[in-house]
């Protein structure tokens, strides 16, 4: 009989700043490639089908699987590991398998701090799972199977690395058809691709060097070209995120592929990230005939002293220069920025926060707190240093400081990542210019900066119900003596 393998997105932790719920691509192309397999394959999506965790356990105890696969990022680690222990509770003769970028670096301390957990599948999982489902349905030991971490007699081995998927265009779409669709659509649906695998830069607050090797691996604009059009036929889609790490490294195949989707009339629309310096004019305005609508870039810091401690490899000037292209252009600017790396100071955050604003973009994706991941540089860094605070995963959201060092407290950082939203959307001009654009855009422009005001107004009174206390508390003193 063949296995059931079930595959699981886990909860966010509580209080944690999640997404809203989106298929998961990695996810998608296990199961995709499960089911070309012929094997019997479905998704516990629990963020999307908002489960707690002893939900989740109702669902896999109606499911029986053999197999239970769980994704997560650093985020959802201690997730995962309490959906390990339910499963075993609920199956116990069921295997447990791990994935995701998070423990193909924290394999071994996964295995020790969970013993409910059997397997743990590093860096690319598609083939090595559908190995270790071959092995179980065949009654063999996976104990040879490459890009794995497991116990064998009490001890955790570590086996080879499995070799990287060399052609892309061999993986079949992703699954999406596994999915709770419906709630997705209420958030507002958006397919996810990816077209390629790899990277040829290290930044140091990057993982996927170490994930998915120094190599850039794509797939053919034909075949990306062919998932749109599954996707806009199959679902009505017509809103897609390329999430590639670096979208425009190769120009001249985006070139091609935004030719494809021309030839074949997509009416589409889509976002793509970047870099500033792997981009041209000419190619930009091509992405935008071919319905692009926005485009996010690792702007990270708007320090040249910064960017270079980041080793980012581009220059401010850069920026300020594609950005305005992109205004020119009518492509929505989308800036990722990071506060906080090693080496901050609270004058090259606000030095920053001057940079967004003046190269304006109608939104920002996010000013994130930088956060040492496992698998970084930036990790081993703050470890070896002494610096790092906080070991609670929970809390690594990208919005909670979780190391400090002697440039910056924690404290400082976190002040000072609150005002930084506020600052931007606070702004007079940036309402208006938000009006100006059109009536969605001016409501939306009014919804965050009156947020960002309630914000700022509470965080004020409790800096002067703090400061008042402050003074009540000295002024005792000064009885006292």
């Amino acid at each position: 009989m063949k296995p059931h393998v079930t595959l699981v997105n886990p909860p966010y932790p509580r209080g944690s700043s999640g997404h809203p719920p989106q298929a998961p691509v990695g996810l998608g192309y296990l199961a995709a490639v499960l089911e070309k397999n012929q094997y019997e394959v479905d998704v516990v999506d629990c963020p999307a089908l908002k489960l707690s965790h002893e939900e989740f356990r109702g669902e896999i105890s109606k499911r029986q699987p053999d197999i239970v696969g769980i994704t997560s990022a650093t985020l959802t680690y201690k997730s995962a590991l309490k959906l390990a222990r339910i499963t075993k509770e609920t199956c116990p003769n069921c295997l447990t398998i791990l994935g995701g970028v998070h423990v193909t670096f924290w394999d071994d301390k996964a295995l020790q701090e969970c013993p409910y957990l059997d397997v743990v599948v590093r860096k690319e999982g598609e083939n090595t799972l559908l190995e270790l489902v071959q092995k179980l349905e065949a009654r063999k030991t996976f104990h040879d199977v490459l890009g794995i971490t497991y116990r064998k007699d009490g001890e955790i081995v570590r086996n080879p690395d499995r070799p990287y998927i060399e052609n892309l265009d061999d993986l079949p779409f992703p699954a999406f058809h596994l999915w709770p669709r419906d709630r997705h659509r209420r958030e507002g649906e958006m397919f996810n691709l990816i077209t390629s695998r790899g990277c040829f830069y290290w930044c140091k607050f990057c993982a996927t060097v170490r994930m998915h090797g120094r190599k850039y691996r794509v797939r053919s604009p034909k075949n990306v070209v062919d998932e749109l059009e599954f996707l806009h036929n199959t679902y009505g889609a017509t809103q897609f995120t390329f999430f590639d790490d670096v979208f425009t490294l190769d120009n001249a195949r985006i070139e091609e592929l935004c030719k494809e989707i021309k030839k074949r009339k997509l009416k589409i629309s889509w976002y793509c990230g970047t870099r500033v310096d792997m981009v041209t004019k000419e190619l930009l305005l091509e992405m935008k005939e071919a319905g692009c609508v926005g485009v996010w870039f690792g702007v990270e810091s708007g320090s040249q002293h910064v960017l270079d401690a980041m080793r980012k490899g581009i220059s401010t000037e850069q920026t300020i220069l594609v950005f305005g292209w992109l205004r020119e252009i009518g492509l929505q600017p989308i800036p990722n920025v990071v506060v906080g790396f090693p080496g901050e100071t609270r004058q090259t955050i606000w030095k920053t926060i001057k940079f967004v604003e003046k190269i304006s973009p109608d939104d920002i994706s996010c000013y994130d707190v930088a956060t040492p991941f496992p698998g970084t540089p930036m990790y081993d860094l703050v470890k070896e240093k002494g610096w790092l605070k906080i070991t609670d995963f929970d809390k690594y959201d990208i919005d909670t400081p979780t190391f400090e060092t002697p440039w910056l407290s924690m404290k400082e950082l976190e002040e000072i990542h609150k005002q930084a939203f506020q600052h931007f959307y606070l702004r007079p001009t940036y309402i208006l210019r938000m009006y100006a654009k059109g009536a969605m855009y001016g409501i939306s422009a009014t919804k965050r900066a009156f947020t960002y005001l309630l914000i700022a107004i509470r965080s004020k009174l409790q800096r002067d119900n703090l400061s008042r206390d402050m003074s009540y508390a000295k002024a005792d003193l000064r009885v006292m003596a």
